[in-house]
């Protein structure tokens, strides 16, 4: 199922799943827009797309600055004419215990994984409206199904990613757009690598296919939610966890 002609752009596409969902849908046959915080790792990326003999853009963009996501969406109309394919990628940490968890910390987190999310979300759909088609994928997280200590900000935006995918989907699926949530479970990307070896010894046992994922494997949900293969999808939630959490 080829997604020749198609335009996508991948927010948090610099590394891990977001540069993995960017490499796929480009071998895939779309031309794919990267986005990330500093400009020099989209580019990056976007060298790889330009391998695989697709067009591209990198541009640094902060998610949770509507300006600039307004911007954004200006620069790839006007470079490409259009935008099929959105997957709302980016996303930060700031971990910490309830007790101790500061304001900002809440806030930075909220800001970009949620409302960023929103802000991509609302720009995507005043061209796709027009369009009468379109494919939105947020990709939230398997602890924001069920939860983790020390993870209260990151936990709820994750799962506020979960209500903006449904009330959205209702809201445009007339319009011919569907609009999906991937929750990823334990993936080996920078983060996890950081990880003690006793820690990954715990994760692994609560996954029953006792392996951490891929971000292809991530990569891999998100091409068949934007391709033909998932256009009567719509609204829906796709684990890929492993079993972690069923």
């Amino acid at each position: 199922m080829s997604l020749a002609g198609k335009v996508a752009i991948v927010t948090g596409a610099s590394r891990g799943i977001g540069r993995a969902v960017a490499l796929k849908l480009a071998s895939e046959g779309a031309d794919v827009v990267v986005t990330a915080t500093t400009l020099d790792s989209a580019q990056q990326t976007a060298a790889e797309i330009e391998a695989r003999g697709r067009r591209t853009l990198a541009l640094a963009v902060d998610v949770a600055d509507a300006a600039a996501v307004e911007t954004l969406f200006a620069r790839v109309t006007e470079s490409f004419g259009k935008v099929d394919i959105l997957v709302n990628n980016a996303g930060i940490t700031r971990d910490g215990l309830l007790l101790r968890m500061k304001d900002a910390d809440w806030d930075a987190v909220m800001d970009v994984n949620l409302k960023g999310a929103f802000i991509c979300s609302r720009e995507a759909a005043k061209l796709m409206t027009k369009a009468r088609s379109g494919r939105i994928v947020n990709i939230s997280s398997v602890v924001g199904e069920m939860g983790n200590a020390g993870q209260a900000n990151y936990c709820a935006s994750k799962a506020g990613m979960i209500g903006l995918t449904k009330s959205v989907a209702r809201e445009l699926a007339k319009r011919g757009i569907t609009v999906n949530a991937v929750t990823p479970g334990f993936i080996e990307t920078d983060m996890t690598s950081a990880l003690s070896e006793k820690v990954r010894e715990g994760l692994l046992q609560q996954i029953p296919l006792e392996r951490l994922g891929s971000p292809d494997d991530v990569a891999n949900a998100v091409y068949f939610l934007v391709s033909d293969m998932g256009s009567y999808v719509t609204g829906h939630v796709l684990s890929v966890n492993g079993g972690m959490y069923m």
